[in-house]
């Protein structure tokens, strides 16, 4: 029998919701606030990401993905820091509906489905947050934390000369996932696979976790790429002080991006400098390098080398001639 002083809030957390709060310092979602108890001898890290309807994913995207994209950008964050997940908040702001998208109880089964899914996956139980209504456009905001060895976070400041850089994964998929997922690049010849992978890397990132121990113990400096390599290695270098001497044609793309390439020459600018890829971008001291890719290896993610950290400012990209290349614009900015 449903609880008549129950409000409705309060019956929809239970029902959506209260089944992800796995940890009992999360008191099933009763209470105002909720407690965690950091494992012994680390610090806790902590990291907040928004995704926004009409920015960050389309409304007519599935609310599994859409759970599943806003829990993973943050964990992709955590594991660049070299980070554990402990748990996370949700903070949830939804319209009625956004055009002609119905933001009701079916929304939300689906959207806590994907979540419960990405929180059992990744061991990030949730701990509580907020729902509202707005006028619009629907925001996800997801506020994580997780853990590391007292004072061994990886931070962005921190390479130096003769380290080498290495980016997990692969570049370019999410950037070009969009501008599939927008209707254009119709005349891209790319079968039914490369199409699916480009659109599924921009849906659904795939957060290098697995990663996180080898980035701990191996890495100067580490940080994710969201916002474009070009411009988050640009970032690197100007918090550490140095520059990063980066060879493109080393840099890892996916069969279906080289495909995208080699008929439209001007999307590796696309690839380089567009968001959305989450991979690890991280330097490492030569001395560490082989058994950094040997940690990779173990953890079953792949690494490239693409360049070197060298005295100077900025991130310094060639061709296969030596020839310095230039961008229109380094990466995806929101202002």
């Amino acid at each position: 029998m449903a609880d008549d002083h129950a409000s409705a809030e309060d019956r929809l957390i239970a029902r959506h919701f209260a089944p992800i709060a796995t940890h009992s310092g999360a008191l099933g979602l009763s209470d105002d606030a909720a407690f965690i108890k950091p494992p012994t001898g680390c610090d806790l890290v902590l990291k907040t990401d928004a995704i926004v309807a009409g920015v960050h994913f389309f409304p007519d995207d599935a609310a599994h993905t859409v759970a599943g994209k806003a829990l993973r950008v943050n964990l992709s964050d955590l594991a660049a820091k070299g980070a554990k997940p402990l748990g996370f908040l949700l903070s949830l702001a939804l319209p009625k509906d956004i055009g002609g998208k119905d933001f009701g109880d079916a929304w939300l089964a689906d959207f806590a489905n994907g979540l419960r899914g990405d929180a059992v996956l990744y061991s990030c139980p949730l701990f509580g947050g907020d729902t509202t209504v707005t006028p619009g456009p629907a925001m996800i905001s997801i506020a994580m934390f997780g853990s590391v060895p007292e004072g061994t976070m990886v931070r962005r400041a921190g390479a130096k000369p003769g380290d080498l850089v290495f980016v997990s994964g692969s570049i370019g998929d999410g950037a070009l996932g969009l501008v599939l997922r927008k209707g254009e690049g119709a005349g891209w010849k790319l079968d039914t696979a490369q199409r699916q992978h480009l659109i599924s890397r921009y849906l659904l990132p795939q957060p290098r976790n697995a990663l996180a121990e080898a980035v701990r113990m191996h890495a100067s400096a580490s940080m994710d790429v969201s916002d474009g390599l070009v411009g988050d290695l640009t970032k690197l270098c100007r918090v550490s002080q140095i520059a990063a001497d980066i060879e493109a044609v080393r840099v890892p793309h996916s069969d279906a991006a080289m495909a995208v390439i080699a008929q439209d020459s001007a999307m590796r600018e696309t690839a380089l400098t567009g968001g959305d890829d989450y991979e690890i971008l991280c330097t490492v001291p030569p001395a560490k390098a082989d058994n950094f890719r040997a940690a990779a290896k173990a953890a079953n993610v792949p690494v490239t080398e693409i360049g070197v950290i060298a005295a100077g400012e900025g991130a310094r990209f060639r061709d296969r001639q030596g020839t310095p290349l230039t961008f229109k614009r380094t990466s995806f900015s929101h202002f």
